[in-house]
């Protein structure tokens, strides 16, 4: 004998409990992450070391050349040494070190506005005359 209990209703989630306990994690985690490294922590990444000096490494310092230092600005002007210079000046300045001393540091200052293109320009002029030691100043 079958005994009748009412409508079959499907069965529910219930929402409402379940966005209750996502909440509740997430503030149990955020609560239990910490975003902020205590200072003690970023004192021991370094080590309590204080190397020593050689004389080579000094005599190298003294010795090596001052960079040439290139700047390239937001409208793609470009600067030799605090000068503003064209493309032709450029070339020119660079053939001119690169005879003189082509082991001579360079040195691109580059604004932060700067087209990328103007940036690759310059490093394939200083590439194209021979110069090696290129660096990007940055702060």
């Amino acid at each position: 004998m079958r005994i009748d209990l009412g409508a079959d209703e499907p069965p529910e989630i219930g929402l409402i409990a379940l966005i209750d306990c996502i909440f509740f994690l997430l503030m149990f985690f955020m609560i239990a992450t910490s975003f902020k490294q205590p200072e003690a922590a970023k004192q021991d990444k370094a080590l309590p070391v204080v190397l020593p000096t050689a004389q080579i490494s000094l005599d190298r310092a003294s010795a090596s050349p001052s960079p040439l230092i290139i700047g390239v600005d937001r409208g793609g002007a470009l600067y030799v040494e605090g000068h503003t210079v064209t493309t032709q000046g450029m070339l020119d300045i660079l053939k001119g070190e690169g005879k003189r001393n082509p082991q001579r540091p360079i040195r691109i200052d580059g604004d932060q506005s700067a087209r990328y293109q103007d940036i690759v320009h310059v490093l394939d002029m200083c590439q194209f005359e021979g110069f090696t030691k290129i660096s990007m100043h940055t702060r």
